[in-house]
């Protein structure tokens, strides 16, 4: 079976779904500064999105309760954005699936075949492998 590389959206889908999301939660945040999940969120959160944790070894990041799972999260989620090892994602992608989230994003240098199919065959958008900051800034400074 062919491992994918990294998938990305068109800049015209990209922007469409960067655009309409409100709620992003964060699989993997880490309350530690140096962390890139904390580092993303942060720039996240400042751009207006709002940032849920799911993380079981956190109680709050960024001012937001965090959630040990994707299934505990009670508000409506957009974007699953993933800070986990790639071997733990189809299990994510499943609960993104079973919470009516609309895109599973795995963060750069995280790709799996299966949560991309399981992700794909719940109806949802997927990214991976790609930062979603680094998306975020490159269509703002296209934008210019």
């Amino acid at each position: 079976m062919d491992e994918l590389g990294p998938v990305m959206p068109s800049d015209r889908e990209l922007r469409s779904i960067l655009g309409e999301a409100k709620t992003i939660a964060v699989v993997g945040l880490s309350s530690k500064e140096h962390r890139d999940s904390f580092q993303v969120a942060k720039f996240l959160q400042g751009k207006g999105y709002r940032i849920v944790p799911v993380n079981p070894n956190e109680t709050d990041v960024l001012g937001e309760r965090a959630y040990g799972s994707l299934l505990d999260v009670p508000d409506p989620v957009d974007v699953v954005d993933v800070f986990r090892r790639s071997e733990h994602t189809p299990g994510v992608a499943r609960d993104a699936v079973a919470i009516g989230a609309k895109v599973l994003w795995l963060q750069e240098g995280i790709v799996n075949q299966e949560a991309h199919r399981i992700a794909a065959a719940g109806g949802l958008d997927v990214i991976m492998g790609v930062c979603i900051r680094t998306a975020r800034t490159r269509l703002e400074q296209e934008a210019i």
